[in-house]
């Protein structure tokens, strides 16, 4: 009666989405069919009643890989109307502003797309209001021909240093405290973080996109087919955002450590490895954006489309700009392109915890407490037990 009570008390409070999804899982526990497909089947089967923890946790482990709702016999026109990925979708947006820090701009996931690119605008006329306070000449100049050359004669070392510093600090306290408060909601705790070994195989399965591949022959992105197109993707994006990241972080090194100054040769590490991450991040994201544009829209949610595009746009921003900047260093546009670029990176630093980058980290914290349940489970079940005599 004491667990009757709890579920009856959540459902009082919870939202629309809380109880789709919550509706959907008991069905889904009924029949079992899609057991095999992704990790949300064998972490739902753990439950006889779903808290709003419980939903949440399972909302960030499904990757909408579509495959289930395909092969559901209960997907609409059943009465029933069961659709698992679009009701996850939407409870994990709501985990998304719920989790948000702080929490009163959470609102601002509700109109991503506009807010994201309002403030791509703002940031990249902030960049060029900034260069045009310390030098608005450098814009216009082939800086090759100054001495010392490079970005800094646009802006300013200690303003750029500063500027970056600040936004990637901010970013990263709000992403670790949406990150903490998600984590405490699912059930996440001290005990569960001090074992390595779900964490490794969750960092394992975030590394490879593991349940992007479905029961194993792919995602029905386009419809019932299946198709591991999202999968390479996926990967071109995320592996591109990480070279791009090592190029920024080997270009500190050449600078701070070495005191080599930007910009640096065409078959240096910074821009090779920048240079390779660019390419496959336009690929990943224009892929991306193909698939989310097209294909069957039933079993997606229209409240997801917004925050998924708004940060693909922002991304491809990002390393188009980037790979342009390289192209016209040399040029007298380069100041332009420079700030243009440094616009977008700006706006991504301080969107990046209110947009759908915050899915990563939620989505790991998820796998975590997966590979911990099914590790207890495991172990409950081989618990030999006493008998009486």
């Amino acid at each position: 009666m004491q667990d009757f009570d709890l579920v009856k008390m959540l459902s009082d409070t919870a939202t629309a989405a809380e109880h789709e999804a919550k509706r959907a899982m008991e069905v889904c526990n009924a029949c079992r069919y899609c057991e095999g497909f992704c990790a949300v089947f064998p972490a739902m089967t753990l439950h006889r009643h779903f808290t709003s923890g419980d939903l949440n946790h399972l909302a960030n482990l499904c990757h909408s890989c579509q495959g289930c709702y395909y092969a559901c016999q209960y997907a609409p026109p059943h009465e029933f109307g069961i659709n698992v990925p679009k009701a996850m979708s939407e409870l994990r947006l709501e985990s998304y502003q719920e989790h948000a820090w702080p929490q009163p701009i959470a609102a601002l996931y509700r109109r991503n797309a506009v807010v994201i690119s309002s403030l791509t605008a703002v940031s990249i006329a902030g960049i060029f209001l900034l260069t045009a306070f310390f030098n608005g000449a450098s814009l216009f100049a082939k800086h090759e021909s100054i001495p010392g050359g490079g970005f800094y004669n646009v802006i300013p070392y200690q303003v750029m240093v500063t500027v970056a510093s600040a936004t990637f600090l901010y970013a990263l306290l709000a992403l670790t405290m949406s990150l903490v408060g998600f984590s405490r909601a699912i059930g996440l705790g001290f005990k569960t973080l001090c074992r390595p070994m779900p964490i490794l195989r969750a960092l394992r399965d975030a590394a490879t996109l593991r349940y992007l591949g479905g029961g194993g022959d792919g995602c029905n992105d386009a419809g019932e087919a299946f198709s591991t197109t999202r999968r390479k993707f996926h990967h071109a994006l995320a592996y591109g955002f990480g070279l791009c990241f090592a190029a920024t972080s080997t270009g500190t090194i050449y600078d701070h450590v070495f005191g080599w100054k930007a910009p640096y040769g065409l078959f240096s590490l910074p821009v090779i490895l920048g240079t390779v991450g660019g390419i496959a991040m336009v690929v990943g994201a224009i892929g991306l954006l193909w698939l989310k544009l097209s294909g069957d829209q039933a079993p997606r949610s229209e409240t997801q489309l917004g925050p998924d595009v708004a940060l693909l746009l922002l991304l491809l921003g990002i390393a188009a700009t980037g790979l342009v900047l390289l192209a016209v260093r040399s040029t007298e546009v380069m100041g332009i392109a420079l700030a243009v670029h440094l616009g977008t990176v700006l706006a991504f630093f301080l969107a990046m915890p209110y947009s759908k980058f915050i899915h990563g980290l939620f989505r790991l914290a998820a796998l975590v407490r997966y590979h911990a349940d099914r590790d207890a489970s495991e172990a409950f079940v081989s618990r030999p037990t006493k008998t009486k005599r």
